[in-house]
């Protein structure tokens, strides 16, 4: 393990499992689904590898589109069966197989963190600190919850039977009391449980021994089981964010870009004889050499056809494809031709007819500037605008992560290192 990564305890590890069904009816694919560009199932597995106390991410799953994107994401995979991945099945199950299958590879494990993926914004800080109170034998199990001070009401059948009432909970509907003379009562947020492994072996459910409440902010407790929800998430992503190092790297094999709004300022100057002139940057260009010379594959991919167009991909010696109806269909082609997987490529783009190539790739970046659909698709906003050193600044920071690319890890062999 790396100096900065505490051991765990010598009785065996901390474990993060993530359960991740394909199958969802209430938002199809959800754990594949989007929020600020990037998959739900990868801002959890973030989350758990950006905490000090967790020294293994494990998700298990059904699906095999599910499991490439978690070892992409740096997670090691369980592959769940059938009998545990139905609509009925427990997470407590697909916990209790993961450890089981850990244990099949001698690993140990003292504490297991339950993470949920549908919580896309998880804090590591929140799970270092609930992890080091089971440690501590302050708790047996964590939860995350936040605080509520809500009157809640249940609807009930009247005495005449001919409609419904409604009948206070947890208040007498009489007296209202103000907040301040209330004690809160704690919601929980199904992020994430951290338990004793012991006991949850014993026990086989997420609450047992002593419960301790872990409390999160408000913004991070939206879950996502609904449309508007994932479209709320999506909304206030750019604002709460994720865990620190989430869009620092840009780790991908090839490099696609929009023409207009991202090679030029998105404005034209037309001739008398209708001769369109772009200005574009010489930075930019330089941005380009640089990917091509370190053997990463670049193609502009322009709505319209357009000499320009034509002329710069000449000048920069890049591939080019014009006059596309369906740009996502025309992009899925040249990876698959070249044998490049759609998550390891970086998609820049800056108006709507991007937004089919954002949703397909691995890295959805936008420009300043770019339509508000765009900016919400998009996994980072670059600081330079188009036409002014936007590729150059995402081909320097493809170029600078692919220096520092780390060896991956064996699944299941040694404790993960940061």
């Amino acid at each position: 393990m790396s100096a900065d990564r505490r051991p765990a305890d010598a009785a065996g590890e901390t474990v993060a499992v993530i359960p991740a069904r394909g199958g969802s009816k209430g938002i199809p694919r959800k754990n594949l689904r989007r929020v600020g560009g990037i998959p739900l199932i990868a801002r959890a597995i973030a989350a758990a590898r950006a905490a000090d106390r967790i020294d293994r991410v494990v998700v298990s799953t059904d699906d095999a589109q599910i499991a490439a994107v978690a070892r992409e994401w740096g997670a090691e995979v369980v592959s769940r069966p059938a009998e545990l991945s139905g609509d009925t099945a427990s997470s407590e199950s697909a916990v209790e197989h993961a450890l089981d299958e850990l244990a099949r590879f001698g690993i140990e494990v003292s504490i297991v963190v339950l993470l949920q993926a549908t919580s896309p914004f998880i804090d590591p800080a929140d799970l270092d600190a609930a992890v080091e109170r089971v440690r501590a034998g302050e708790s047996d199990t964590v939860f995350s919850a936040v605080e509520s001070w809500g009157f809640l009401w249940r609807t009930t059948p009247d005495g005449a039977g001919s409609g419904a009432g409604a009948v206070g909970i947890n208040h007498d509907h009489r007296r209202r009391p103000r907040r301040q003379e209330r004690a809160p009562e704690f919601l929980e947020t199904g992020a994430f449980y951290v338990m004793d492994a012991a006991g949850f072996r014993t026990t086989k459910h997420r609450f047992f021994g002593r419960i301790g409440v872990a409390l999160v902010p408000e913004a991070h407790a939206i879950e996502i089981d609904t449309e508007q929800q994932l479209t709320l998430a999506s909304a206030i992503a750019a604002v709460v964010g994720g865990p620190a190092g989430i869009g620092a790297r840009i780790d991908v094999d090839a490099v696609v870009t929009d023409f207009d709004g991202v090679h030029t300022d998105d404005s034209v100057l037309v001739g008398q004889g209708g001769e369109e002139f772009v200005r574009v940057s010489r930075s930019d260009g330089m941005g380009v050499g640089r990917l091509r010379a370190a053997g990463v594959p670049v193609l502009i991919l322009s709505t319209e056809t357009n000499p320009v167009v034509s002329a710069r991909a000449r000048k920069l010696g890049v591939d080019v494809e014009q006059g596309s109806a369906d740009k996502a269909a025309t992009l899925a082609a040249w990876a698959s031709e070249r044998g490049i997987p759609l998550e390891r490529i970086a998609y820049l783009g800056n108006d709507v007819n991007d937004l089919g190539c954002l949703e397909l790739v691995g890295w959805p970046i936008a420009v300043p500037g770019a339509h508000p659909e765009v900016l919400t698709a998009a996994r980072i906003v670059l600081a330079a605008p188009g036409g002014a050193g936007a590729v150059r600044e995402l081909a320097e920071a493809v170029l600078l992560t692919r220096a520092a690319r780390p060896r991956p890890s064996h699944p299941f062999s040694t404790r993960r290192e940061s």
